[in-house]
């Protein structure tokens, strides 16, 4: 089972470049095209928040039909730059949940168990679940025992390092880690916002924050807070299960590198065994 995790995709309308020089459409258009090229084929995609970057209905209209052309069913939640109420009427949640002012499901794709939880706090960059979506989640996990799951939300549940963005975190990592940990068929914890790849042990399981679709938060590990991106290439991460050997999850940029090239020199000596 090969699941694709893209994230804050930041879309604005074709044309509209994002800080007059992001072209976030095409960059959204390309991941779509390079997921639905990918061999072997991909099974799901799961798209961790932040859809777009200005809560515009307009918007979510036109990235739903650059979405809907993956081949791949995929699947959305919240970010803080999204709007609750507008993202789920584009965007209806299979498996949503009942659960009041809160856009969480939970569903299955093949053999994995997908819950997707809603850090949306309107008006704000930081990140909670609440009160009623966190027992949710409870009964959620309970209900899913005994089958690989993974849970996603968009903001990490833990310190990153990079100071700008800790500065709007998810509000209570250590409660949602104890709760994670009472559940070992939790296969990985999948996270956005950070616009980097980055893992961590997080509650008996893994954390996984994802790379932006379009641009990057620049890596400044020291304690000023300067908000800044960068350029640096776009891409996701592919989350690999198998039966035999659980979840193996692999970086995959969208970038053009060239040809592929065997193991070999290309002055003819003796081909490098690996």
């Amino acid at each position: 089972m090969l699941i694709a995790q893209i994230s804050d995709l930041h879309y604005r309308q074709d044309g509209v470049r994002l800080f007059g020089y992001v072209d976030v459409h095409t960059a959204a258009q390309h991941a779509v095209d390079r997921l639905n090229a990918h061999h072997p084929k991909i099974d799901a995609v799961l798209v961790t928040g932040d859809l777009v970057n200005d809560g515009e209905a307009a918007d979510y209209a036109a990235l739903k039909a650059v979405l809907d052309g993956l081949d791949a069913p995929y699947a959305v939640i919240t970010g803080n730059h999204d709007r609750r109420a507008l993202l789920a009427g584009a965007f209806p949640a299979e498996g949503a949940a009942d659960v009041e002012n809160a856009y969480c499901w939970a569903r299955d794709f093949g053999p994995i168990h997908v819950i997707g939880l809603d850090t949306l706090v309107e008006g704000e960059h930081l990140g909670d679940l609440g009160a009623a979506q966190f027992y949710w989640l409870e009964s959620a996990l309970e209900a899913s025992r005994g089958q690989p799951t993974l849970v996603c939300l968009h903001h990490p549940p833990f310190v990153t390092g990079i100071g700008f963005m800790d500065a709007f975190p998810y509000t209570d990592g250590a409660a949602l880690e104890d709760l994670v940990s009472r559940f070992d068929h939790v296969e990985a914890v999948l996270a956005g916002h950070i616009h980097r790849v980055m893992h961590r042990r997080f509650g008996g399981t893994i954390a996984m924050v994802g790379p932006g679709t379009a641009h990057q938060v620049v890596l400044d590990l020291t304690p000023e807070k300067k908000p800044r991106w960068i350029m640096e290439p776009a891409g996701c991460l592919l989350h690999d299960w198998r039966e035999d050997t659980g979840l193996v999850s692999h970086a995959l940029w969208f970038a053009d590198y060239g040809a592929e090239a065997p193991f070999h020199s290309h002055h003819g000596s003796v081909p490098v065994q690996g």
